[in-house]
């Protein structure tokens, strides 16, 4: 029997070998209920699109699993003892952040908990700000709410993409201006918002009086030497009232088990945080709960050699992308998405050209910027050689 605050032995143990071909080799996920692979049932299209990796999560997770199996019940769950333990040990150790245990609300996702968000802090024809290009249910969620999207078109240039102050600013003034959804690191331009941006982001937000919602969703898989800094831990009026989104599904490949955190500081809005879920939102299944606890604690070694892959594919992708006539992209600092110009090939429909080539990205149009494509480079090297492979087909001259 295990204790009540582990679902796992304290020191999993593995063979580095056993990483290694995690990394270089993956499950065939056909017939699996996979969302990613089943989009082309039936025809040679390479799946690169949704964010969940092709790699066999940590061991230590698989044997939390295992262990919480063996329990053999799986009754209605709150938050077990060990979830909000695990979660600040991890936010103090990987980003620096002292998290009050009492602040942490489990969720089923972090899009429905901005789904909560919208209902819980906005009134209808209120209007929710956020970043474009952006994940697309930033931009699809607030009119299910009966809320506005107020787009505000990222810059980009030579140096990246970055924030049109002046833009947020207008976007900010607005009468009916409530929230801001900040995706931080940014999906899917891979920017990680240093501190100097984000104190702007909190003085626009303070002088508005904005609400700031930030999805941290992608803050353990920063690719460059630069900190994650959370929006909350700031020493700003505005930071101090954020809600800030967290799960361990991005880098240890746990989105199927529906398992995210909300930090929520204020006591009323968190007393009010179910009441406005009843009906709509599930709670946490307990494999959630028991993969995210193993996850934040023992996970950290299985990261940082998951790290090293994504850097050389970052490299990878990037090589070939400056080989293609009329594409480009930009060196993404964070997530393993490739965002990828393709507007200068004056292909009508890039997407489709990709598809007709073999290889499935993701619509520059569903994240509100068409002529761009989305990769996901998180699968074995050899497939995303093919991949690439097929990309460059794509935009071969005709």
């Amino acid at each position: 029997m295990t204790s009540g605050m582990e679902w796992y032995p304290a020191a999993a143990m593995r063979k580095p070998s056993e990483t290694a071909t995690a990394f270089s080799s993956c499950p065939d996920r056909s017939g699996t209920g996979s969302e990613k692979w089943d989009r082309w049932t039936g025809r040679d299209v390479l799946p690169v699109w949704v964010a969940d990796m092709d790699f066999r999560t940590a061991p230590e997770v698989l044997e939390a699993l295992h262990a919480r199996v063996e329990h053999g019940v799986f009754g209605y769950t709150h938050e077990p003892p060990g979830f909000r333990p695990a979660l600040v040990g991890h936010l103090a150790a990987r980003h620096g952040w002292q998290v009050d245990p009492d602040w942490i609300v489990g969720v089923p996702g972090v899009v429905t908990a901005l789904a909560i968000t919208a209902r819980l802090l906005s009134d209808r024809n209120d209007a929710i700000l956020t970043f474009t290009p952006v994940y697309p249910p930033f931009l699809t969620l607030p009119a299910l709410a009966g809320r506005g999207c107020a787009r505000v078109p990222l810059a980009h240039d030579a140096g990246g993409w970055r924030i049109d102050w002046d833009a947020f600013e207008r976007a900010a003034r607005s009468p009916a201006a409530r929230l801001l959804w900040l995706c931080h690191p940014h999906n899917p331009t891979g920017t990680v918002w240093g501190h100097a941006d984000l104190e702007h982001i909190a003085d626009v937000a303070e002088r508005h009086g904005l609400t700031v919602v930030s999805d941290e969703i992608w803050s353990d898989l920063v690719l460059d030497d630069g900190p994650h800094v959370p929006f909350a831990s700031l020493d700003h009026p505005a930071a101090r009232r954020a809600i800030t989104l967290v799960a361990p599904s991005k880098t240890w490949n746990l989105a199927g088990l529906s398992c995210a955190a909300a930090i929520v500081p204020d006591g009323t809005i968190r007393r009010r945080w179910r009441i406005a879920g009843e009906g709509l939102v599930p709670m946490v299944n307990p494999l959630g709960y028991a993969a995210a606890e193993a996850a934040w604690r023992h996970g950290e070694a299985w990261r940082r050699e998951l790290l090293t892959i994504l850097r050389k594919h970052r490299s990878l992708v990037l090589e070939r992308v400056a080989s293609i006539p009329g594409l480009e992209c930009t060196p993404w600092q964070a997530t393993y998405l490739a965002w990828i110009d393709c507007r200068a090939t004056s292909r009508e429909n890039p997407q489709a050209d990709c598809e007709a080539a073999g290889i499935g990205p993701s619509d520059g149009r569903d994240f509100g910027l068409p002529g761009f494509i989305r990769v996901n480079t998180a699968c074995p090297t050899e497939r995303l050689v093919l991949a690439l492979d097929r990309l460059s087909a794509a935009f071969a001259q005709r």
